[in-house]
């Protein structure tokens, strides 16, 4: 029996570092999404044969590296066109290594219209919800969205996570898991913290990336924990029930942001949470976004 449990501990530990070699390697491609990324250069990062990363890469995430690059790349392209409105589509494209007909073409291929009409499809007054078609997300005017937004310093935060690639919808059910499972590091000053990657609005529901993390001790004896790095944040003070996150987030980068003078300095977002109402689905939180 001893044997039994220290076999099956031994192996959740393997599993726990493939994840994280993955997470690190996922971290990496999304900060140097603008540079030339091969196969090598990411198995390098993590210390790996390309061959055996290659494989835990896609065990993990359900695709391979070169394809969630080029995805990836894309799917932030879509985002830099909301972000800046004025930018000409060709500079957006060039910005991630592709020539115009190159980035047409892919672009095409992924979203099944072209960069300048998805450009031009952009809602500013409202649009439906991915996840829920039955539901229409209303934006207010960037007046509005602006009366709710501060300009914040924030200090460095470290964290425990786990790393889900998979419908935004299932978070809230993550979230229980989550904590249950780490319920012993719960205290008085823990700080719940979701870091998005991906906007639904463009990346396909089943591939969006979200960390769930809370704040921890340094000398915590896990190894599912990093650093989240601090500096100058829009944050907008959230209060409504949690199918409504969307569509405030829509209207601030849809609306507000592209207007505001401000620039996204890194590739993910922050929730945090200030107060959750398990009953009722409704959460008071702060939604973060790094500007510079």
């Amino acid at each position: 029996m001893r044997d039994l449990r220290q076999g099956i501990l031994r192996e959740e530990s393997e599993n726990m570092d493939r994840k994280i070699l993955v997470d690190q390697s996922i971290d990496f491609i999304m900060q140097h999404l603008n540079e030339p990324l091969s196969l090598d250069t990411v198995a390098d990062q993590v210390h790996l044969s390309k061959y055996h990363f290659s494989r835990i890469f896609k065990e993990e995430t359900g695709e391979s590296v070169y394809a969630f690059i080029k995805r990836c790349k894309v799917d932030q392209s879509a985002i830099d066109m909301k972000l800046n409105p004025t930018k000409p589509i060709i500079e957006i494209g060039l910005d991630y290594g592709y020539s115009a007909s190159n980035y047409s073409s892919l672009f095409r291929k992924h979203h099944d219209t072209s960069p300048t009409m998805f450009r031009q499809s952009i809602p500013t007054d409202g649009m439906a919800v991915p996840f829920a078609p039955e539901r229409v997300a209303r934006f207010k005017t960037a007046e509005e969205y602006a009366a709710q937004i501060e300009i914040q310093k924030m200090g460095d935060l470290f964290v425990l996570y786990e790393r889900f690639i998979g419908n935004y919808l299932d978070l809230e059910k993550n979230w229980y898991q989550f904590l249950e499972r780490y319920k012993a590091f719960l205290k008085e000053k823990t700080i719940l913290v979701e870091r998005f990657f991906h906007d639904p609005a463009i990346t396909a529901p089943a591939q969006c990336i979200c960390d769930i993390c809370m704040t921890v001790e340094q000398d915590c004896g896990l190894s599912n924990v990093m650093w989240i790095s601090g500096g100058q944040w829009i944050v907008s003070h959230f209060d409504g029930e949690i199918r409504e996150i969307f569509e405030t987030l829509q209207g601030i980068f849809n609306v507000w942001l592209p207007q505001s003078g401000y620039k996204m300095t890194q590739r993910y977002g922050l929730n945090i949470y200030r107060h959750i109402d398990r009953d009722n689905h409704r959460v008071v939180m702060d939604l973060c976004i790094p500007i510079s």
